[in-house]
């Protein structure tokens, strides 16, 4: 429209992306799973995938034997393998006691105000929660199986930094 730019849309910020499973196929899983956690620490923290793996397989155990929520009761039912997914209660103290810490990015009542964009996120290693997912910002390149940015308008929920 004659050279003139809409003040309202945006320039497209979206990260770079590379395939990355976090080591998952190299010891020996293979077809798809809930593992996003899983591969995100592996990546970020840069751990054996195994190793994260087994830490949250049985830190997930230890949830549902101590505590009495619909959580445990779901681990208990569903079991304890980290590839059916993990729940914020389990893995957030592990990365927090991997070095990393949570920059929560939304309010109650104020809607979304930081996107997956390259121009609205810190450079470094983050752990970044989407949706129903967590994946892998280094230095400005999602590292994930996908590219979960849906162009640059994917909501971040917040984030964990290495400190």
């Amino acid at each position: 429209m004659f050279g003139f730019l809409n003040p309202f849309s945006r320039i497209n910020s979206a990260f770079p992306f590379r395939f990355h499973d976090g080591g998952r196929e190299a010891v020996g899983f293979k077809g798809g799973a809930g593992d996003c956690v899983v591969r995100s620490i592996a990546i970020a923290a840069n751990l054996p995938y195994m190793q994260v793996y087994e830490d949250l397989r049985l830190a997930n155990e230890t949830y549902a034997s101590l505590k009495n929520d619909r959580l445990a009761k779901r681990l208990n039912v569903k079991g304890s393998s980290p590839r059916n997914g993990n729940h914020r209660n389990v893995f957030h103290d592990y990365i927090i006691g991997l070095g990393f810490r949570w920059v929560p990015t939304m309010k109650v009542g104020v809607g979304c105000q930081v996107h997956l964009r390259a121009d609205e996120l810190p450079k470094g290693i983050l752990i970044v929660k989407v949706s129903k997912h967590l994946t892998s910002v280094i230095n400005g390149v999602i590292y994930d199986t996908h590219d979960p940015s849906r162009g640059g308008n994917r909501c971040v929920y917040g984030y964990y930094i290495k400190t």
